[in-house]
């Protein structure tokens, strides 16, 4: 008991209380994530669309994010974290009401298009204010935290909108839109600006490059940070086949939607039980091999796909690119923050996010494509060797981008609020999980 009392206190202990309250709103938010899991067979079963034209309506929503990451990641820094965060998540829950309603083609595609848009602004803003807040030395451990209510949000949510499905499928997008707005009623009163007045720009961000006065141009010019970019962008082409091809798939072979909900709970259920021991078991370790390592992981899983027929070898499958996403994502997180000028953090958070949003829109569509033209087969063996090469990729740039890191280090703004030993509201055992993630997140 005394060292499970300890290895929780380790785990949880002398974070911000901010970031339980951004913890809280994680978690309420994606339990009611329902729309995103099940909306390719919402289109297909449902609304009567063909696959082709569910694929573009997850493109767009791709499209969208991509502009909302794009101008979320602006005023983030210009207007602030937490007004940001509001406005997304209130026109967020206007929009998904608004799909829920939708009949025709054009405006189900344009009710995609705008949510999109709104959800995916907020992501730069609660990256950034997230990294505000913790002290460098505990984001590892602050972001496993932050990945393990996702996971929990999205293992329940899956299970439950599989049912709600059955119900009715306007269940799936009036839970979404209330849980949406409840998150944001937490940050309201819950939690105050973060951002710091802006500071000068250093002359180098490191590795040779030189700061220009635009944002724009600094990040354009940024090519390790970019490199690391485009690695995240063909990692989530992979990914996000578990939201637009595999339901697609599994329903082919005869499974239900109660089924598929089951299935992928169990990315959420891995995610639960073992990522709070990740931090522990990848703290020391060169990043880049951890990234490589968890790239063939993941395309081992999703290329496993291609001989999958029954509910269990599906579950498999997941279960094993679940691994890769449990190594992927604290090491990304991290990277991430230390890649980050502080005065330019909402906009880097935004390029990061911009990865997603444009696997988002191209995902669908380039897997719809893929699947028609050359078999599925084709697809999820496709996944492993894109696995592959970015795990190879991962190894030859690693030591260029922890060069970067060191050479930032220095410039970090210290936390708005001291740490506290404030006892969060405690996960109640390490059972079920979710993500978006996006992942996403609601990418991951």
């Amino acid at each position: 008991m005394r060292t499970v009392r300890g290895w929780f206190r380790e785990t949880t202990g002398g974070l911000p209380a901010t970031f339980w309250y951004l913890w809280a709103g994680t978690l309420i938010n994606r339990l009611g994530s329902f729309v995103l899991i099940f909306l390719a067979i919402y289109l297909t079963q449902e609304r009567g669309f063909s696959e082709l034209q569910a694929g573009l309506v997850l493109g767009l929503w791709g499209v969208g994010g991509a502009v909302g990451t794009t101008v979320g990641g602006t005023l983030t820094d210009r207007w602030g974290r937490k007004p940001t965060l509001l406005t997304a998540h209130v026109g967020a829950a206007s929009m998904m009401l608004a799909l829920g309603f939708a009949r025709p083609l054009w405006a189900v595609a344009t009710g995609a298009l705008l949510l999109g848009l709104f959800a995916e602004a907020a992501r730069p803003a609660f990256g950034a204010m997230m990294i505000d807040v913790v002290p460098e030395r505990d984001r590892l451990r602050a972001f496993s935290l932050n990945y393990w209510a996702i996971n929990l949000g999205f293992a329940s949510a899956a299970v439950l909108a599989g049912f709600a499905a059955e119900v009715d499928y306007l269940l799936l997008f009036v839970i979404d839109a209330a849980t949406t707005l409840t998150t944001a009623l937490v940050i309201f009163v819950k939690v105050r600006e973060t951002r710091q007045p802006s500071v000068s720009v250093p002359a180098s961000l490191g590795g040779g490059v030189a700061v220009p006065k635009s944002a724009l141009r600094t990040i354009l010019t940024d090519r390790i940070y970019l490199g690391f970019v485009a690695l995240n962008l063909l990692s989530a082409l992979v990914f996000l086949q578990h939201i637009s091809m595999l339901p697609i798939a599994m329903g082919e072979d005869g499974l239900s939607t109660s089924t598929y909900g089951s299935v992928i709970a169990l990315n959420g259920v891995l995610i639960v039980v073992g990522q709070l021991f990740v931090p522990r078991l990848i703290r020391g370790r060169s990043r880049s091999h951890v990234l490589a390592l968890a790239a063939v992981v993941m395309g081992v899983g999703f290329g496993l796909t291609a001989f999958a027929e029954a509910a269990w070898f599906y579950g498999l499958t997941v279960l094993i690119w679940t691994l890769g996403e449990m190594l992927n994502s604290p090491s990304n997180s991290t990277l991430i923050a230390e890649l980050s000028p502080a005065e330019l953090r909402g906009r880097y958070q935004g390029v990061f996010s911009l990865s997603w949003q444009v696997a988002g829109a191209v995902a669908p569509v380039l897997g719809g494509l893929v699947r028609q033209e050359a078999g599925n087969v084709t697809l999820w063996l496709g996944c492993a060797v894109i696995g592959a090469v970015v795990a190879a990729v991962h190894l030859l740039s690693g030591p260029a981008r922890e060069r970067r890191a060191v050479a930032l280090r220095p410039l970090a703004v210290p936390p708005v609020e001291p740490a506290t030993t404030l006892v969060p509201p405690a996960p109640q055992a390490a059972e079920a999980a979710a993500t978006a993630p996006a992942e996403p997140s609601t990418t991951r």
